[in-house]
């Protein structure tokens, strides 16, 4: 029986099963292929009609079978050159990999990255095949025990599937939870550089059309992230493994009280911190990106601010938004509501100015529905009351510039989530936000999962264009991942994610989120405190009105 497959708008017909491979020749810029919509290795088998798309690394559902193929030769190349040690995989600084050695007491030398490139260049120009093996959990155990990989047995008994698919690359094994390439030098392009204590790994971006990115060493992200790889590791909530355990262990209770304390001692820190400075500080900014639980955040600092005797304002950026045919245009000449120039900024120093210096003011309200500003709230702020100020802008110099630097305090705030499936494979920080917005969007904004999905490269656009940025610069970085969000999370985005049909063009992103779903135990948010930042996704938040 034939059937038919088209590609690059050419109809091909086979009378028998064909990869993609034979269909797009051996052309390594291609990592990966849509077929019928859904992505699929190059070395997958057609045997019915079927569209398909190649993708490169300009492409986004292609960069995870990029990186995790990266991080399986990185991982292959250290266990020839230092088979003793043990590595950790991480998302670091400058949208790269952070390589770091487990074992107590090992020191990183610089020469490590010259070592390791230099074996790493070896397996590419072999062109090594990586070759996938099915296998049932029992084999998949014994085989990672034979290589020394605990990590991985420990995950297997939370993978809902009987079978794992393992790798083999000229004699090492290994399984990154994703789609790989064929052979090992599809890996074109790659970039290792000594960072203290290990080393970072650089790959090509689709944001920047598939190139790598300049370094951009961004220190105070780096001592977040630091930070809150210690406290995982320090309450054992560093893996799935690790927090599932603590889950049937622990129970509810203990582990969500955990999370939510730690942003009580975060709250407490920027207390002081304000407290100490209050004589100096009128303008509290709070910027961070999507889905980071800005709202939450800004009332529990109140609560905080108030319990110290300081009674902050709030108010919205949002209200300063220009008419929509006065934004700026984007690249397709749509109004592009993400950029600084969206807002009255003029008017916004000057209000903040005139508020500062004790004056009374008429503060604006943008009504929505209308599309422009109406008369709002008329405020004059006494001397010793600071503030608060919210909004993806909050931290641009330029939104406050007619403010002095030393009457600002500014906070960025994002879930630094430091979690890995095992060592080899850690979880995206992107993906963690996209689902919180994902539940939120839905129980609160009507919006499907496909609707939010649809939008997620425009308001990651904006990020990189407007937010990230501004991070270096702020006073402190608040910290709003909960290591329980994800087990609570679950039963809420798996039915909107499953909802999703394979013909659907966002069905990779769907399949990707829940493949890293399905390895948490389910957890109750009975225990979920009506305060806390996890509320304002999953409903029940006591600021819902406020």
């Amino acid at each position: 029986m034939s059937y038919t497959i088209t590609f690059k708008g050419e109809k091909k017909v086979f009378d028998k099963p064909v990869s993609i491979l034979d269909i797009v020749g051996n052309d390594k810029t291609y990592v990966c292929a849509y077929v019928n919509g859904r992505v699929r290795e190059l070395t997958y088998v057609i045997d019915k009609d079927a569209n398909v798309v190649p993708l490169t690394v300009k492409d986004r559902d292609a960069m995870a079978t990029y990186q995790a193929s990266l991080r399986f030769v990185v991982a292959m190349a250290m266990k020839r050159i230092h088979p003793e040690l043990d590595i950790r995989f991480s998302y670091n600084v400058s949208r790269a990999i952070f390589m770091q050695i487990l074992n107590p007491g090992y020191q990183t030398k610089p020469g490590l990255a010259n070592e390791l490139k230099a074996e790493i260049d070896k397996i590419i120009k072999a062109d090594y095949p990586l070759v996938r093996h099915i296998v049932s959990k029992e084999e998949a155990k014994e085989i990672f025990a034979k290589d020394g990989y605990q990590d991985k047995i420990d995950i297997l008994e939370y993978r809902p599937e009987k079978t794992c698919h393992i790798y083999e690359c000229d004699g090492y094994r290994n399984y990154m939870y994703n789609r790989m390439v064929p052979s090992t030098g599809y890996i074109t392009d790659y970039s290792l550089k000594f960072y203290h204590p290990g080393i970072i790994i650089q790959y090509p971006r689709p944001e920047v059309g598939g190139k790598i990115p300049p370094f951009e060493d961004s220190p105070k992200f780096g001592r977040t992230l630091k930070r809150a790889h210690e406290w995982a590791v320090a309450t054992r909530f560093d893996s799935i493994v690790g927090i599932n355990k603590r889950v049937e262990q622990d129970g509810a209770v203990d582990v969500i009280t955990l999370g939510e304390q730690r942003h009580n001692r975060q709250l407490c820190e920027l207390g002081n911190m304000i407290e100490e400075d209050k004589d100096n500080i009128r303008l509290i900014c709070i910027a961070g990106p999507s889905s980071s639980g800005k709202t939450t955040f800004a009332n529990r600092l109140r609560i905080e601010l108030l319990s110290r005797g300081i009674d902050p304002i709030r108010i919205s950026l949002d209200d300063y938004y220009l008419p929509r045919e006065a934004a700026p245009k984007d690249e397709n000449g749509e109004p592009d509501l993400e950029a600084i120039d969206a807002l009255d900024v003029e008017l916004f120093n000057q209000n903040m100015s005139d508020l500062i210096a004790g004056e009374e003011v008429e503060l604006p309200k943008f009504d929505f529905k209308a599309g422009h500003r109406v008369k709002g709230r008329t405020l004059r702020v006494p001397l010793d009351q600071p503030i608060i100020i919210e909004g993806i802008h909050a931290l641009n110099d330029r939104m406050t510039e007619s403010i002095p630097q030393h009457q600002k305090f500014k906070i960025f705030i994002a879930p630094q989530a430091q979690i890995n499936i095992d060592s080899h494979n850690p979880l995206s920080l992107t993906d963690l936000r996209l689902l919180r917005r994902i539940v939120r969007d839905y129980q609160f904004r009507g919006a499907s999962a496909l609707e939010t999905m649809s939008m997620w490269a425009s308001v990651r656009k904006g990020e990189f264009k407007w937010i990230y940025n501004t991070q270096e610069g702020a006073n402190y970085v608040f910290n709003s991942f909960l290591p329980e969000e994800l087990c609570v999370m679950k039963k809420y985005a798996m039915p909107l994610l499953k909802a999703i049909e394979v013909e659907n063009p966002y069905f990779p992103v769907a399949e990707r989120l829940i493949r890293m779903l399905k390895f948490f135990d389910d957890l109750s948010d009975e225990w979920v405190p009506c305060n806390s930042i996890l509320r304002e996704f999953i409903g029940g938040s006591c600021y819902a009105d406020v």
